[in-house]
């Protein structure tokens, strides 16, 4: 097993070197499908302007840098993409529920627009979905046009009076969805045992408050400077931190399949757990690489980080 280490490549193909029940937690922000950058495009459909950019994207900078597809989409085949990225999570999703051991929880950024899809995956491959979290982000880019813009490009200003004030798009995302999973205890037992068994199956409340949160399922955690400018989806390594905490102990094992710059994994080192980590991309991969090794070299005494071997460094 990849024990304390990341290994470039496809996680679908690596997950299945690890042992069945061998994981305490995954956690993972996985392509959300919706086509921010070329590893996000889930689904067959494309086409000529995908991933460019417009005009007034050019205009607005670094926010928005590529053209995804809009939500009508710009043909029939486009109605499939949300069939597709369920398919797309059923091509990996029984490994995740085979690693976990029983009563382990599974963390899933899995974006607005397709999360649905990807709890109905979880489900029929045996996870127990409990929870959605809602992450309040408190800041977030909107994108939403005013539909009296395009008016006035068309010279048609009495349309442009008509519908002042009225946008086309989504409100402002600052809400992100968690998904929360758990792999199912024996049936005919209880939570209770399990836990013994296994040291899993509860979440510690009193890591709420540590974190500055109230005992619910909304938590708001801002990102910091530190959390940017290594990849386009980046989470602030607070957040996970908490995640990780709230449902694991010190020496158990975390799992990100799709680890990208390895926020999660930073995350869990800071925190005395091992971990595994996957990265297809080699860009990012490398990223992961300098980074768990300029937080491996922080003075620490008497953690985890005396014994990390960081094979892949």
């Amino acid at each position: 097993m990849f024990l304390d280490d990341i290994k470039n490549g496809d996680c679908r193909e690596l997950i299945k070197k690890i042992d069945d029940n061998s994981t305490d937690l995954i956690l993972s922000d996985i392509p959300y499908g919706i086509s921010v950058e070329n590893w996000d495009v889930i689904h067959n459909n494309t086409n000529s302007a995908l991933l460019g950019a417009s005009p007034a994207q050019v205009q607005a900078g670094n926010i928005f840098k590529k053209r995804g597809k809009p939500l009508n989409g710009w043909s029939e085949a486009d109605r499939l993409i949300p069939k597709q990225y369920y398919e797309w999570v059923m091509t990996w999703v029984e490994d995740w529920l085979r690693v976990l051991k029983p009563g382990g929880s599974a963390f899933v950024f899995a974006g607005r627009r397709l999360a649905h899809r990807c709890i109905c995956a979880f489900e029929d491959s045996g996870f127990i979905y409990k929870d959605m979290i809602g992450w309040d982000k408190q800041k977030a880019a909107h994108r939403a046009q005013h539909i009296s813009c395009v008016f006035d490009r068309r010279k048609d200003f009495d349309s442009a009076n008509k519908w002042d004030g009225w946008k086309v798009g989504n409100l402002r995302p600052v809400f992100e969805p968690i998904l929360w999973f758990m792999k199912p205890y024996k049936i005919g037992g209880t939570l209770a045992d399990n836990i013994l068994e296994y040291s899993l199956g509860a979440y510690n409340e009193n890591i709420l408050m540590k974190y500055n949160q109230k005992p619910n399922n909304i938590l708001s955690i801002e990102a910091q400077n530190t959390d940017r400018g290594l990849h386009p989806t980046q989470k602030p390594v607070e957040l996970m931190k908490l995640l990780i905490e709230l449902t694991t102990k010190e020496e158990q094992i975390v799992l990100d399949p799709f680890a990208g710059s390895s926020t999660t994994l930073i995350a869990a080192m800071q925190l005395n757990r091992h971990f595994i980590g996957f990265e297809q991309s080699k860009e990012y991969f490398e990223i992961s690489q300098k980074r768990l090794l300029e937080e491996k070299t922080k003075p620490r005494q008497g953690t985890l980080l005396d014994s990390y071997s960081l094979k892949a460094l």
